[in-house]
């Protein structure tokens, strides 16, 4: 009968447990964590345009709870948000999904303009502005 357990730690340490997919390649994370970064940058371009700034906490807090969820620690959260890399990669990921809207990021009045129909669209951008 003492074989047994070895032989389950023995398949155990075999197949380790997969590691989990990086937060930045999770869709649901990622890609609203972006909505938030474009809400805040046009927010502090435009004027007339301002957060929802309890909106936008309510998100985030949103957001962490269902990473944690997911099985990520809190600590994975912060490296994911705090990360000067990963800060790099969702400007660039911004950035490209403003240049297919075709919104240059660097015109303000683009970008304004843009702000203005996704508050009249109320898209998950416009949500977090009025």
């Amino acid at each position: 009968m003492r074989l047994i357990p070895v032989v389950l730690i023995s398949l155990c340490l075999a197949h380790p447990l997969a590691a989990k997919t990086p937060l930045s390649q999770v869709p649901a994370i990622d890609d609203k964590l972006m909505e938030i970064a474009i809400a805040d940058e046009i927010r502090k371009t435009c004027d007339g345009i301002n957060a929802r700034m309890f909106r936008a906490l309510s998100r985030l807090n949103d957001l962490q709870d269902k990473a944690l969820s997911m099985g990520y620690s809190k600590d994975e959260i912060e490296d994911y948000v705090s990360s000067k890399k990963e800060k790099r990669r969702m400007r660039s990921k911004a950035e490209a999904f403003l240049a297919a809207k075709g919104v240059d990021h660097t015109n303000d009045a683009q970008l304004c303009s843009f702000g203005k129909a996704e508050i009249a669209r109320q898209t998950g951008i416009g949500t977090l502005l009025r």
